[in-house]
């Protein structure tokens, strides 16, 4: 692997030592500080002259200042003459703004690409992606990455498959990842059907589907405040569900997400490590974490192999 360097930002130092362990190299050796105005230092120790170097940062919460230590190590890289510079973001800030919901809104989401291309990423790597139509919005090569084989194959190895289970949409717009995971673990879907009112408020209408009896597996690609997901583990309950799991990508968990799942119903939560747990989420016995870390060190193998990544979800 001659010629490959992974780096990391202070957003999950961890997942990216497991990711550049997996991909068979060692960490790039960078100091990022903060001036006395809280201003970033990013500081490049190693030379990186002609090699294909990855960046490893997901840009959940402090939002705003990973994306700026993000930004800045782009930059330094690209300044440092790297051949190819490979943002990889296991989560992408942002994404839930990914068109106009009202008069005068941004696209943020869209924002974001430009400054990432401006600061010199030459791709990007993404996991579940909020919205796929997101990597229209890069002018640069994207890979999309997906968690649901792996959450598929940890729920198997654990809890079986078969139709005693069923898989559950929180809403319309993702039932096609409903879908992928249902049809791996051979079991039939649901759709709860959701109203927004505003943002990180939501409420469960109705649901679609056949749960009576049956253990029901809620599989969304992110949860947040935890609001969506207990409304529908109690329509689920109230349906007949015999008992209500979940299966979600990335765990930001902000604000009232722990007590709520605490006080769910809910029996356990399968989780990525795309997004670092904290201290109250690590003591919650109802999260489980599975690591998608080999799966984005392959990921960056093949691509610097000049091989399909495509093929990883064959």
């Amino acid at each position: 692997m001659e010629g490959l360097k992974i780096f990391s930002g202070n957003s999950n130092k961890p997942f990216a030592s497991r990711v550049a362990k997996e991909a068979g190299v060692e960490l790039g050796y960078c100091e990022l500080n903060r001036f006395a105005d809280g201003e970033i230092q990013v500081e490049i120790h190693e030379s990186v002259r002609g090699d294909s170097v990855f960046v490893v940062q997901s840009t959940c919460p402090p939002v705003n200042e990973n994306y700026m230590e993000l930004f800045l190590m782009l930059d330094a890289l690209k300044r440092a003459s790297a051949k190819e510079i490979t943002a990889v973001i296991p989560y992408f800030g942002y994404a839930r703004q990914d068109r106009k919901v009202a008069p005068r809104a941004p696209i943020s989401s869209k924002c974001m690409a430009d400054l990432l291309t401006s600061a010199g990423a030459t791709r990007v790597v993404c996991v579940d992606l909020h919205a796929a139509q997101i990597q229209g919005f890069f002018n640069v090569p994207v890979d999309h990455l997906f968690a649901i084989p792996t959450m598929a194959r940890a729920w198997r190895d654990k809890y079986g498959a078969g139709e005693d289970f069923v898989a559950v949409s929180p809403d319309a717009g993702g039932v096609e990842r409903t879908r992928a995971f249902a049809k791996r673990i051979e079991c039939p879907i649901a759709i709860i059907d959701k109203r927004r009112t505003k943002p990180n408020e939501a409420k469960a209408l109705h649901l679609i589907g056949d749960v009576e009896g049956k253990t029901a597996i809620i599989v969304d690609d992110m949860i947040d405040t935890a609001g969506t997901l207990t409304q529908a583990v109690d329509s689920l309950l109230r349906n007949g569900a015999k008992r209500v799991f979940a299966v979600a990508t990335h765990a930001v968990l902000s604000g009232p997400a722990i007590s709520r799942l605490t006080e769910s119903g809910i029996e356990q939560v399968l989780v990525t490590d795309t997004v670092p747990l904290s201290s109250n989420a690590q003591s919650c016995g109802k999260i489980s974490v599975i690591s998608v870390g080999p799966l984005v060190a392959e990921a960056i193998r093949r691509i610097y192999g000049n091989a399909s990544v495509s093929s990883l979800f064959d």
